[in-house]
């Protein structure tokens, strides 16, 4: 009698490991109505801001299936990028800026775009299925895939945690029409721990699985186009472009390795600018110094509008001069955040 044909879930993931990824699993193409209340919810209550993107095609983003009629599963990938020490040790250097841990490398769409490509060729001439392939570029609900196919569960930070990498994996999907067994949800839960929401320097958590966009430093950063709510600038600190805040302190990270891809590797001038040098980039030293870094899409103006803030709150006399030219800047978001940063450094003593 002959040996069986081998699981193509086991040749996929083994496939996976090989190219790279650090967690893989598999889900039927489909979402529960929890999953759209919670969108639903989300959306009617205005949490999500300026992001017009996630009140479009609520159909597809709740429902694969209603973005592609053939597919059958859903193949969740997890990248690791856990940092190399402490992510928020640049929090206590306020003549630095602060950047998020995903932003200091090259940009994680294009590394991680590139395996998913990899693995959804391999999975097209093994099979013969069709396959689409998704990393933060189409009305896909990441999150509850990847905790449907067992990659970790959605914490009280709304972001997604695993047993083995903590807060700190980039997501991505392959949505095919081959019929792949459910990977079994591991063990593991928030329990009562609440350090990700007392730790958020703006309360961007109403209550626990819940957060409201508009009040997050992320968003408020990269998102958000207009002025920062000046009664939210005094916390957002030195943090020019994201916030790891709610990452860094969950406790599943210390089972969490240093992110082993190099391409992930955070570059030396990004762990801790000083304020100073990113002031004076205008429009072509901006898209120098952040070529192939997801920095770049917000542009220079949002940039300087986020370092100017950060100069206000640094209480150093010697970044007057920094604050004073963003205060003449051309644009105005980035002239009035540069005034107001003059005006919080003018009321210090030298």
């Amino acid at each position: 009698m002959g040996a069986s044909a081998p699981d193509p879930a086991a040749r996929i993931r083994d496939r996976a490991l090989a190219l790279g990824f650090d967690a893989v699993g598999f889900a039927r193409a489909e979402l529960g109505p929890e999953t759209r209340a919670r969108l639903t919810d989300f959306l009617a209550a205005g949490r999500h801001g300026e992001m017009g993107w996630l009140a479009e095609r609520t159909d597809a983003r709740s429902d694969p299936r209603s973005l592609w009629p053939e597919v059958r599963s859903v193949i969740a990938l997890g990248l690791s990028y856990a940092p190399e020490g402490d992510a928020l040790a640049t929090l206590a250097r306020p003549a630095a800026g602060n950047l998020s841990v995903y932003a200091r490398h090259r940009d994680y769409h294009d590394v991680l775009r590139g395996k998913l490509k990899h693995l959804a060729a391999f999975v097209a001439s093994r099979f013969g299925a069709g396959v689409k392939v998704f990393v933060d570029t189409a009305p896909v609900m990441e999150k509850p895939l990847a905790e449907r196919a067992g990659l970790g569960w959605q914490g009280k930070h709304t972001n997604l945690v695993s047993r083995a990498h903590g807060s700190w994996l980039f997501l991505g999907e392959i949505y095919t029409t081959l019929a792949l067994a459910p990977s079994p949800r591991p063990a593991g839960q928030c329990g009562s721990c609440t350090a990700c929401l007392r730790i958020c320097p703006t309360d961007a958590f109403p209550a626990p699985y819940q957060l409201d966009a508009r009040r997050c430093i992320a968003y408020l950063t990269i998102e958000h186009k207009g002025p920062i709510p000046e009664a939210l600038r005094p916390a957002i600190g030195n943090r020019i472009y994201g916030c790891d805040d709610c990452l860094a302190v969950c406790p599943w990270n210390r089972f969490a390795r240093p992110a082993r891809e190099a391409k992930l590797a955070a570059r030396a001038e990004n762990v801790a600018p000083p304020l100073a040098e990113l002031a004076a980039l205008d429009e072509a030293g901006f898209r120098a110094r952040f070529a192939g870094s997801p920095i770049k899409r917000i542009g220079r103006n949002r940039f300087a509008r986020n370092v100017a803030i950060a100069i206000g709150n640094s209480g150093s006399p010697a970044l007057r001069a920094e604050a004073a030219r963003l205060a003449a800047d051309a644009d105005p978001v980035v002239a009035e955040a540069g005034a107001w940063a003059l005006a919080r450094l003018s009321r210090r003593p030298c």
